[in-house]
């Protein structure tokens, strides 16, 4: 039987290379020149640093720029709602979405269901398994589940017929 996988994960070099393009654009931008702003890659975050709030606010938007860029969607970062102040410096952190959570699978099969297509979907841990009779029942599962609006972007892995 035809199968596949609904992930969601980013990958950690795209997420790397966003945020050397990020901080290589603060380094050459007008509004940033005498400015002690950063973006560094600490694990699986990003912590953007400037002087003032809206500094932190427009690094943000530069990251988000490069991401996509990347091809990572913007759904994928998921940023704190305030910049932490400490000393003379704001510290924004920002965490990438990765594996599916318990509820948004459940919508997803929930979503799945309504179609009537027969297919089944299997919670495997942080992913889904989708697995039907037909090819074009899979098919269209590919096409209805990224038009969802979900709050973080999907992948589809491991197709087999």
């Amino acid at each position: 039987m035809p199968s596949f996988d609904i992930v969601s994960e980013v990958k950690l070099e795209e997420i790397r290379n966003a945020t050397e393009n990020t901080a290589r654009e603060i380094a050459t931008r007008f509004d940033f020149r005498g400015v002690n702003a950063s973006a560094e890659l600490n694990k699986d975050e990003v912590v953007l640093s400037a002087e003032a709030d809206f500094q932190c606010q427009q690094l943000l938007d530069i990251l988000r720029c490069n991401l996509v860029r990347r091809k990572i969607s913007p759904d994928a970062i998921d940023p704190e709602e305030k910049p932490l102040h400490s000393g003379k410096s704001f510290f924004l952190r920002v965490r990438f979405i990765k594996g599916i959570d318990q509820t948004v699978a459940k919508k997803i099969i929930y979503l799945i269901k309504n179609t009537k297509l027969k297919v089944q979907t299997v919670i495997q841990g942080d992913k889904l398994r989708v697995t039907g009779k037909n090819r074009n029942d899979l098919q269209k599962v590919i096409v209805l589940v990224p038009g969802e609006d979900l709050g973080q972007p999907f992948q589809f892995d491991n197709f087999r017929d």
